[in-house]
């Protein structure tokens, strides 16, 4: 189950991550954009670690207030209910 549960969470964040890369490029490149609802969405799935690793790898939403609050604070809740979950 633990195993399961981290799996998950590693495959949401690795999703996230591509996805901040992916919008960053295309924001560079003047292309169409990923939705910022789609981020938070796969953020609040689970994804949040490697959407705050995403964004600062990339410096991609850092001046986002939204962003810079909201990933690290869904991220830190997600790594508390991690531990939790798997005492």
């Amino acid at each position: 189950m633990e195993i399961a549960v981290l799996a998950y969470v590693a495959v949401m964040s690795l999703i996230l991550c591509i996805l901040m890369y992916s919008d960053k490029s295309r924001a560079v490149n003047k292309k169409w954009r990923i939705a910022e609802k789609t981020l938070f969405i796969v953020a609040i799935f689970g994804g949040a670690i490697g959407g705050v690793l995403g964004m600062y790898l990339f410096r991609h939403k850092t001046r986002h207030n939204l962003f810079a609050f909201g990933f690290p604070l869904l991220a830190a809740v997600q790594t508390y209910l991690l531990v939790t979950l798997l005492k």
